[in-house]
């Protein structure tokens, strides 16, 4: 075994060190796992040869996972290129963060028959002509994630005709950030949510976080997706909960988030979802809405849901800001 030990300085860290590069071969490849494609490519191959061996065997590689590493590495394409040719058509799931394009899902849908679950988080360059023609190469997906996917839009249903199996689904959307939560046309609004109803039958999970649809998009998604066994819908302010569709809900979902409950420690949907991150210069993000079971019964809570229909959106920014700091259903 070629392994370098140069920089050991004494006997027993240097055999502490043969010890450990001197273990079985699986017991090094559960190892180098667990530490993520970035690592094993960037560091642990160059190590020695056995483990450069280990590191090429395409079992290494069902699993990618490239989340939350620096976005101004210029190599992180090339890095994931590389690591689905070391799958062979082995691979099955798949994380990317930040450095997705068309170009790089097409790559991957034409060396990854077998992918069953993807997920895709903050990747601006990625748009709905690259996920519809790299879907129809993923058909035995089952798990399909989207985290601030801007280009998410008409490609739903055509993804969803594609991978019959899907059986989870996220879209954590920018809608809020990017304005569409003042759109009053219905059919904007709840298009994504119909597409999902009318392309995604089998689906047992789906996350719509940060969603402008309404009451008609939340139905039709009940409707379509009938063995829902999960729904969060965190966020997706214009919902009214209250009456028949609550009732709807509280009997068929057995776990169910609603519009205000608290997103998970360390998650960053939210500065996605909202206009900014931080609210201490006086803004505020929009008030709770009933949930099912809420005692209250007053029409407070959609004033400010009134009020911003109501608005005209077509005037500049400034007034905008004007608007938001002083509604008084602001906290």
């Amino acid at each position: 075994m070629d392994c370098w030990n140069t920089h050991v300085k004494d006997g027993e860290s240097g055999s502490s060190l043969n010890r450990f590069l001197e273990l079985p071969e699986d017991v090094i490849a559960n190892i180098l796992h667990r530490l993520g494609a970035y690592e094993i490519l960037e560091n642990a191959q160059g190590v020695c040869s056995s483990w450069r061996n280990i590191c090429k065997d395409p079992s290494m590689w069902r699993v990618i996972d490239m989340k939350h590493l620096s976005d101004e590495d210029e190599y992180l394409e090339a890095m994931c290129r590389e690591a689905v040719d070391r799958s062979q058509g082995q691979l099955t799931e798949l994380h990317i963060d930040r450095f997705a394009t068309d170009q790089l899902l097409l790559y991957i849908s034409e060396r990854s028959s077998k992918l069953r679950c993807l997920e895709i988080r903050d990747c601006y360059e990625v748009g709905d002509d690259g996920l519809i023609e790299a879907a129809k190469k993923f058909p035995l997906l089952e798990e399909l994630h989207f985290v601030s996917i801007l280009g998410v839009v008409d490609s739903i249903e055509p993804i969803g005709q594609s991978c019959p199996k899907l059986k989870s689904f996220t879209l954590s959307s920018s809608e809020y950030k990017h304005g569409a939560m003042f759109e009053n046309d219905d059919f904007c609004i709840n298009f994504q949510a119909v597409a999902i109803a009318r392309s995604m039958p089998g689906l047992r999970h789906l996350r719509v976080l940060g969603s402008a649809m309404t009451n008609k998009g939340l139905e039709a998604i009940l409707d379509g997706c009938p063995n829902l066994k999960s729904l969060d819908i965190r966020r997706c302010f214009k919902v009214d909960l209250r009456g028949e569709i609550g009732d709807r809900i509280a009997q068929k979902i057995k776990d169910f988030k609603c519009l205000n409950d608290p997103m998970e420690e360390g998650c960053d949907w939210d500065a996605d979802i909202f206009y900014y991150e931080d609210y201490s210069d006086g803004w505020s993000s929009p008030r709770s809405y009933s949930c099912i079971d809420s005692p209250d019964d007053s029409t407070d809570d959609y004033a400010f849901r009134d009020s911003i229909e109501e608005f005209d959106f077509s005037d500049s920014i400034e007034e905008l800001d004007f608007f938001c700091r002083g509604n008084d259903y602001l906290d």
